[in-house]
């Protein structure tokens, strides 16, 4: 990137002094650095990353999704469905229980599900055709169906956004728009409230209490054993004191390693690798509720000014670092269109002058947050502003890091008050690939996702797909609603990426998977 020779001629020898005397990390101990700071500790509550990596490691999961993206039982030991595929009745497997010592029971299970089926998209589209959900005993329990539909395993096994996290019935009782206070895990790892420094480090401990399945491990299924004591979760917002601190031996896994701070690595002690080959998607929503966004010909300007080469090259520099996409859904996954894609990708800032000219802009103010604690992030805004004020936008940049940028996106007001117009964020290809998972298309009005769209045809068209028979049912109803998102500009994709994880030759282990799970990892002293 253009700007790597300054960040690396930039350094000084009192932050290389800081990084290689830095005591290392216990072989018993795993010291990690993730791309944002933990801000919130309820997975439920927040769809963010950061606190669904957090959830992996004290909770576990009815069912879990394998390397083969198949749908395997995870705190489910058995079940069955009925013939016409209305009754599903699972049991749990035996030795479930609470990080202090109490059963996990049906009753837990039962209240988690309808707390992650008030704010998961899937979650939500399963409860709409929920007859009934009740507890046959302590380790089984129905769900009822009005409607027969294939998505119910894939819902309780989804691996990002919202997964179905299993937590203790008082904890589920809290409502989902309130954040829980009650830590108790069913999974590989115990939090420690006591030791937690928000903005500074999480701590978890090994859940002595777990009993794993005895499967091998495949991404979110079969045996999640605990291979170290501890695990400090360390905030550094800059990459380049975090791959300092990798090189030294200061941490011992750093999740994102920009491209242009690759050549630093010391790879005779540092292994990197894509652990995630799915991928991400980057895109944003506009603020339908204040000017100039909540004029369609505006945000069809706003479409037609973005070119994604740009933007992903100022962001990730060789093309081998990112993916040109125009799919809705997500390109090489099951929904993957081509209607409209060519608009979103290729920009025309011709037609977007036009169409600002006819919805008479005047030059009403474009604020976009810009993200600077992520740095696969951080040249996106300002490149998209950029693209913006050559088609005639007066854009203005709102700089803040990830976690409070999450925070001020709930402000519906005008700019003058806080308010904003533009978000960039990224989504994982798992949590975008259909209809009904994806939070990027949802336009329901102020209730809604931020940017509160307001289209509702689309939910028809998610409610049909719900029930659509077949798969080419479900294909041909995605096509129609990515038509209906890019013409009401719902939202706008913006390219592709996989992450490149840098850790220690000394840690083993190390799990593949679309999201930063720690189970199975163990360390040595040399």
């Amino acid at each position: 990137m253009r700007y790597f020779n300054f960040r690396v001629a930039g350094l000084s020898a009192a932050l290389f002094g800081a990084a290689m005397f830095a005591p290392p990390a216990l072989a018993n101990e795993l010291r990690v650095v993730m791309e944002s700071r933990l801000g919130n500790l309820d997975p439920i509550m927040s769809a963010s990353h950061q606190t669904r990596d957090h959830g992996y490691l004290i909770y576990d999961t009815l069912f879990g999704l394998d390397a083969d993206q198949k749908v395997q039982p995870q705190m489910v030991d058995s079940y069955t469905v009925s013939d016409d595929g209305l009754v599903y009745t699972f049991t749990l497997r035996d030795g479930l229980v609470w990080t202090d010592g109490t059963p996990v029971t049906t009753e837990d299970v039962i209240a988690s599900i309808k707390r992650w089926g008030q704010r998961d998209r899937m979650g939500i589209a399963l409860m709409s055709i929920t007859d009934s959900l009740e507890a046959k005993d302590a380790k089984t329990f129905v769900l009822t169906l009005t409607s027969p539909s294939g998505v119910v395993l894939e819902a309780f096994a989804k691996p990002s956004g919202v997964p179905l996290f299993i937590m203790p019935k008082e904890a589920a009782a809290t409502p989902f728009t309130e954040q829980i206070t009650d830590y108790r895990g069913s999974g590989p790892f115990r939090f420690l409230p006591e030791a937690y420094e928000p903005g500074v480090k999480s701590v978890y401990v090994k859940n002595e209490a777990y009993v794993p399945r005895s499967e091998p491990p495949s991404w979110f299924a079969g045996a999640k054993i605990a291979k170290v004591d501890r695990i400090e979760r360390i905030e550094m917002p800059d990459p380049l004191t975090a791959v300092n601190a990798l090189n030294s031996g200061e941490i011992d896994y750093l999740q994102t390693i920009p491209p242009d701070l690759l050549p630093l690595v010391q790879t005779d002690v540092i292994k990197t690798d894509k652990l995630d080959q799915l991928g991400y998607q980057i895109s944003i929503r506009m603020n339908f509720l204040q000017p100039p966004f909540d004029n369609k010909l505006v945000r069809q300007a706003a479409l037609a000014a973005l070119g994604q080469e740009e933007i992903m090259q100022a962001q990730f520099g060789d093309p081998e670092n990112y993916q040109i996409c125009g799919a809705a859904f997500g390109c090489g996954l099951p929904y993957e269109s081509d209607v409209m894609a060519e608009e979103v990708v290729k920009p025309d800032p011709e037609k977007a002058k036009a169409l600002l000219k006819e919805a008479g802009y005047n030059g009403e103010p474009v604020v976009i947050f810009h993200v600077s604690d992520i740095s696969t992030m951080s040249a996106l805004a300002p490149t998209i502003a950029q693209q913006l004020r050559e088609a005639g936008f007066n854009v203005e940049l709102a700089t803040t890091d990830f976690m409070t940028m999450l925070s001020r996106r709930a402000n519906q007001g005008p700019t003058s008050e806080g308010g904003w117009s533009i978000f960039v964020t990224s989504w994982h290809n798992t949590e975008i690939e259909d209809p009904l998972r994806n939070y990027m298309i949802t336009a329901e009005g102020r209730e809604g996702y931020a940017g509160w769209a307001d289209v509702p045809e689309i939910g028809e068209k998610i409610h049909d797909f719900l029930l659509a028979s077949d798969y080419d049912a479900r294909k041909k109803i995605a096509d129609d609603i990515q038509g209906v998102v890019y013409d009401e500009v719902v939202f706008v994709p913006i390219g592709g990426f996989a992450r490149v994880t840098g850790y220690s030759s000394k840690v083993e282990g190390v799990l593949p998977a679309p999201a930063n799970i720690f189970w199975n990892i163990s360390k040595s002293e040399n």
